[in-house]
């Protein structure tokens, strides 16, 4: 490396960039790139987050060699800053240039590399920021959709990042509607939320930047999602009416107001919006798969009804079978549809597929980031071996691995309660089940119950003395009791 690349090298790696940052993916470049494209396609007017879209799939066009669509990408980044911002539109454009100087600098072309490292530091000079360790308010909100667009773990980053734009302008729309949807997207994923009927900093956020502005349909249906856990169902519902009848294509507002109809049991409605989303023919996985959801929702409502349903329950299942399918044939890492799907074929009486697909599922195991897809994976295993082939071995190892998953107590409740089901049938044909009673430990320990856990297991070990695995739990449980 020649000296002046060297030290345009040493330039560029100053620069507040895509290709900078540390951006760690969860999910695999081709979904990423399909949603970016998807928002790109809908997006004919000014939305949140709109150059950022650009650059990022630039950035990622660039990570697939695709020199020509990035670079074309980021020229639509600095046309759409510049229609949309106009005279204010330098510092906007600081992200983008220096993504701009990073892909010339990789094509060879030093001296427009050069250019455009210039170009960012003549911005930095016009607008300082007082501090060398501090970022223009536009700069952390373009790092803050970054964040958030890129990988479910660094959402925590994006939130920082917006609350850093927001401490410099306050009362900005973009940086407020990305705040309160990062915060938003942090309660629902991590089922964070106000147990004292107080509202959640995420429902408040929300209502802030409706307040801002009123007009933005995603926003609202997020806040009808949130008003539920307060039991605010009125103003809930006029939430999401307004929203689709303000921006019905819009692919967010879909997919909130669709989960929104679907958590209320408003099934027909749901399938309603949920189909409108595939007419727009972005085919995304994710509204089919919700699709298949109502299906399988209207199919437990008939099982409820008893054997008389029958018909329409095997209607419902093959509705539900076909939107999963479908899914799967769309996105085939889709894992979560995947394990759906094999159990559905099992209540089918195909056993031999579903034991197909459920390996397909297991196989993708080792490589899954997701740990709640990790749990409903062995969770359908479980009950595919519990209640279609019986083997109740191999139910219980897989009930027990779900158990081991480090989540929170409600999300693994179902393989806890198979697992006491299973030990509570056994017992009342023998007292005597070690094994029986050593699960029901295991289910204690794993509720936080070490006392109750431990009781178990010295019944265990009076009936089974030389158990080294019980005996192992019982000693880690009177060394945690002390």
């Amino acid at each position: 490396m020649s000296e002046d690349s060297s030290a345009l090298l040493s330039r560029l790696q100053q620069l507040q960039c895509h290709f900078t940052w540390d951006l760690d993916r969860d999910v695999d470049l081709e979904t990423l790139s399909t949603r970016l494209q998807i928002d790109i396609d809908f997006h004919q007017s000014q939305h949140e987050g709109e150059s950022c879209t650009y650059s990022l799939l630039a950035y990622f066009r660039h990570l697939r060699d695709k020199r020509e669509e990035a670079l074309s990408l980021l020229n639509q980044s600095e046309e759409t800053i510049r229609e949309r911002y106009g005279d204010e539109s330098e510092r906007r454009l600081i992200v983008t240039y220096g993504d701009m100087a990073w892909l010339k600098y990789h094509d060879g072309d030093f001296e427009k590399s050069e250019s455009y490292c210039q170009r960012v530091e003549d911005i930095l000079l016009k607008y300082p920021t007082g501090s060398s360790g501090s970022f223009l308010p536009e700069v952390y909100g373009e790092q803050a959709w970054t964040y958030f667009k890129v990988s479910r773990s660094s959402l925590s980053d994006a939130i920082d990042c917006f609350h850093k734009a927001l401490e410099v302008q306050p009362h900005d729309t973009e940086w407020n509607a990305g705040y309160a949807i990062a915060l938003f997207c942090r309660e629902q994923w991590f089922a964070e939320n106000k147990q004292d009927g107080e509202e959640s900093k995420a429902t408040k956020r929300l209502r802030f930047a409706l307040e801002i502005n009123p007009n933005n349909a995603a926003l609202q249906c997020m806040l009808a999602v949130k008003l539920v856990a307060y039991k605010k169902y009125e103003e809930a519902d006029d939430r999401v009416k307004k929203a689709l009848e303000n921006d019905p294509d819009n692919p967010h507002v879909i997919r909130h107001s669709g989960n929104y109809l679907l958590n209320r049991n408003r099934l027909d409605e749901a399938i309603v919006v949920f189909k409108r989303g595939l007419r727009r023919g972005d085919q995304l996985p994710s509204f089919t798969y919700q699709l298949a959801l109502c299906y399988k929702q209207k199919k437990i409502a008939e099982q409820r009804r008893g054997p008389f349903s029958n018909t329409e329950e095997g209607k419902w299942r093959r509705c539900c079978i076909s939107h999963l399918e479908e899914a799967v044939e769309m996105k085939p890492s889709f894992v979560r549809a995947c394990a759906e799907l094999a159990l559905l074929y099992a209540e089918e009486g195909d056993l031999s597929r579903a034991e197909e697909t459920f390996k397909h599922c297991l196989e993708k195991l080792p490589e899954l980031k997701e740990k709640r897809v990790c749990l409903i994976i062995h969770q359908y295993y479980g009950d595919f071996h519990h209640y279609h082939t019986k083997n109740e071995a191999q139910a219980i190892a897989h009930y027990k691995e779900g158990l081991l998953i480090p989540l929170k107590k409600y999300e693994w409740r179902q393989c806890a309660k198979e697992l006491k089901q299973i030990a509570d049938r056994r017992l009342k044909k023998n007292r005597g089940d070690a094994e029986a009673l050593a699960l029901l430990g295991q289910v204690a320990r794993a509720e936080g119950d070490r006392k109750r856990a431990a009781e178990f297991y010295e019944k265990a070990l009076n009936c089974d003395k030389d158990n080294e695995e019980y005996l192992s739990a019982l000693c880690e449980l009177r060394l945690e009791l002390q």
